[in-house]
């Protein structure tokens, strides 16, 4: 599990495929420890926006593709990356407001 914290919000808790894949999207590669600091939060909150748009145009054209094909329309997890994303988005747009790095495994 990771738990990541911050002075300006409640903490965010993920399991442990979860937080690592939102960690590989802004660059810090799934570590077990470390630190967002104020400085590289909004290109952490580009990156993963831009990961939930990438996600969301692929569903779309998986079921466009399927559509034209006159195929079943294509089973996904119904839990998105944006569901599991946007907590941590909110937790990095709150930090950088109140300027309070956010810390996990620490």
């Amino acid at each position: 599990m990771f738990k990541f914290k911050s002075k300006a919000c409640g903490d965010v808790i993920l399991l442990q495929t979860h937080g690592k894949q939102l960690l590989d999207i802004i660059g810090k590669d799934g570590a077990d420890k470390g630190i967002v600091t104020v400085a590289q939060m909004p290109a952490a909150i580009d990156a993963l926006q831009a990961a939930v748009d990438r996600e969301a145009a692929a569903r779309a054209q998986a079921v466009a593709d399927a559509q034209s094909r006159h195929e079943p329309e294509p089973k996904f997890d119904p839990i998105t990356l944006k569901h599991r994303a946007l907590p941590f988005i909110d937790m990095l747009r709150r930090s950088h407001a109140e300027q309070a790095d956010i810390t996990w495994g620490v």
